[in-house]
């Protein structure tokens, strides 16, 4: 009697080519994705609007208001910022605890409807932080003071610039801060 035959079959992998094609895919997704998120972090500016309130009266009080010269530099500020949507919008509005400097803020506030927020003046730190996580790629106005306003700049954008004077009410800074690079300053008047 003869030994029965051997069959030797070979296993031809017949789902590996559709399970390459897929792999393939995949990973061109992933990259796709990864490449995205890269070119959006890396083109990803933060614009920081900062100004010092606007003329207050003389005044004997701890907190005064803005003087009639003030009022008028507020409503310049909503004007030249007064556009709700397209390029120059504002996002956010923040300001310090004095009454000046919320008086500053709002004819522009309520020109983009936007609600005021206010921040301790003392807590630098605070508001460098929620700007620059709350924000990323918004513009930002922050009204602060004479002695607040560089010491911002320097913390939001590693930029020193001078104090300001006591009699100095009209000077903007307009701080660009990349998600990657160095920062730039412009200064204007208002």
């Amino acid at each position: 009697m003869e030994a029965p035959a051997v069959i030797n079959r070979h296993r031809r992998p017949f789902l590996l080519p559709v399970w390459l094609s897929f792999a393939a895919v995949f990973a061109l997704f992933v990259a796709a994705l990864v490449t995205f998120f890269i070119y959006r972090s890396a083109t990803t500016t933060t614009v920081v609007l900062l100004a010092r309130h606007a003329e207050k009266e003389v005044s004997s009080i701890q907190d005064p208001p803005l003087s009639a010269e003030g009022e008028q530099r507020a409503e310049r500020l909503a004007q030249m910022f007064g556009r709700g949507t397209g390029v120059g919008k504002i996002d956010a509005i923040y300001v310090s605890d004095a009454r000046r400097a919320q008086q500053t803020a709002a004819p522009l506030a309520a020109r983009l409807g936007k609600k005021v927020i206010v921040v301790p003046a003392a807590d630098l730190k605070g508001l460098v932080s929620r700007v620059m996580h709350e924000h990323d790629g918004d513009t930002v106005l922050i009204v602060g003071h004479s002695n607040t306003v560089p010491q911002l700049i320097h913390e939001l954008g590693d930029i020193d610039v001078p104090p300001t004077s006591d009699d100095e009410y009209d000077t903007l800074y307009v701080l660009s801060i990349p998600s990657f690079g160095h920062s730039s300053l412009l200064r204007m008047e208002y």
